[in-house]
């Protein structure tokens, strides 16, 4: 008689035996993607946007079976990254066809010289190989990540969330058969079924066949994944976003900026956390931000705010929903309609509290001091800084990269949104008619 202990086993050794199996088809399948043409690749993206559009109704249908199984163990902001409407999908093909449009990096010569001896060294950009991606929640990555895989000539093995395993399957699908359309071999994309996590312990052994590994998620999956990985790792860190509200600031400016930075998408890693505003302004743009983010007049129910003591003061008099600010509280990336408050005395004071509590990801500050401003870009320390813009724009499509695998905090070797040659590396290409070196 078999035990419950013994067929959890045979699963787990069959669930092992299966990864393997995928990463080793996903590696076989790599020379031959590295070495596709442009072409070929366009035409693999251009017949997956269509097929998406064509299973808009079927993608739909498979991701509201994950959200419905999802209601009770997922926040409503966790809900809403894992929906797929039809707009997100028509968007998410629209994507798509951008990448197909963009220019193919594979190939580029990245720069080039004769030597004295005659050498004709160069540095051509090639693909990395077989990249691997852990990620929570987000159906839309599945396609994000292969797609700029395939257009980098990259294979790649995807192990999403279990709260989207329908969602994925579907999507994984969709490219595979853009890719077996165009003549190109579908095991080049390869989604990891079983919800199993100690399979993430193993992929992240498999740097015997895995170039580089890009987590995306939350702070113990990025952790994890940073202290196990045996490969290369480019990640994401937590994204703890700051608007920095100057004595300078065009008041009217500042309020829709952040008023975007915050509400457009709050579950989403450049969304606003922490509002820090000059003192010489902090009443009339505090006042102005309780009106707009009122409870009972904003349509989300408003903006609970978690305010230091001067901010308190100012939104204790206004309809604002605002609580003292607790320990950790400006260490939070909140991803919900929270955010910090701090009112602080000079700009001095606001970099100091972002250079303290940033995450390396996005920061903006609202001037017009334009001597200010450049100091701001000089000395804020992420991977994206403006000057008088919403944050929500730190992504791969709005800084025209079409799509992107994540948004690196890191510094080596990509940092902010990931697109086609951060997927890249390049050799030496050296052409000679007989050099030899001397003794």
């Amino acid at each position: 008689m078999t035990t419950l202990t013994e067929t959890t086993e045979t699963q787990i050794t069959d669930a092992s035996r299966e990864l393997r199996r995928q990463v080793e088809a996903a590696a076989a399948a790599a020379p031959a993607l590295a070495v596709a043409d442009s072409a070929a690749k366009d035409a693999a993206l251009r017949a997956a946007a269509r097929l998406l559009r064509e299973r808009c109704a079927q993608i739909a249908a498979e991701n509201a079976l994950d959200v419905e199984d999802s209601r009770g163990r997922l926040n409503e902001a966790m809900l809403d990254r894992l929906l797929l409407t039809p707009e997100r999908i028509e968007s998410v093909a629209s994507g798509v066809e951008v990448l197909a449009a963009l220019d193919d990096p594979i190939g580029e010569v990245i720069d080039s010289r004769r030597a004295e001896n005659g050498l004709q060294i160069e540095r051509r950009r090639v693909p990395l190989g077989l990249i691997a991606s852990v990620y929570e929640s987000r159906p839309n990555v599945t396609i994000d990540i292969a797609a700029i895989c395939l257009k980098s000539g990259n294979a790649v093995v995807l192990r999403g969330g279990r709260e989207a395993r329908r969602s994925n399957a579907i999507l994984a699908a969709t490219l595979c058969d853009g890719l077996a359309e165009a003549g190109l071999p579908p095991d080049a994309v390869q989604l990891v079924r079983s919800a199993d996590r100690a399979l993430v312990g193993e992929m992240l052994a498999m740097n015997d066949r895995i170039d580089l590994m890009v987590p995306r998620g939350g702070k113990a999956l990025i952790e994890r994944v940073r202290d196990q990985a045996a490969m290369p790792v480019v990640a994401g860190g937590v994204g703890i976003c700051h608007t920095y509200i100057d004595a300078a600031a065009d008041l009217e400016m500042a309020l829709e900026v952040v008023d975007n930075a915050k509400t457009r998408r709050v579950s989403i890693c450049n969304a606003l956390d922490v509002v820090v505003v000059h003192e010489a302004v902090a009443e009339p743009f505090l006042t102005a931000l309780s009106e707009r983010w009122n409870p009972s007049a904003h349509p989300d129910g408003g903006v609970e705010l978690r305010a230091d003591d001067r901010a308190l003061q100012i939104l204790n008099a206004t309809p604002a929903r605002a609580l003292p600010a607790g320990q950790d509280d400006f260490d939070t990336e909140f991803l919900s309609l929270t955010a910090g408050v701090r009112v602080v005395p000079d700009a001095e004071a606001a970099l100091e509290h972002i250079a303290r509590h940033g995450s390396g990801h996005s920061e903006a500050i609202i001037t017009a001091d334009d001597q200010l401003a450049e100091r701001f870009l000089r000395e804020v320390d992420a991977a994206a800084v403006y000057v008088n813009a919403s944050t929500q724009f730190t992504d791969g499509g709005e800084f025209g990269l079409g799509a992107e695998v994540g948004i690196s905090t890191g510094k080596f070797h990509a940092r902010g949104p990931m697109g086609l040659r951060e997927l890249s590396s390049y050799k030496w290409v050296v052409r000679g008619d007989g050099q030899t070196r001397p003794r």
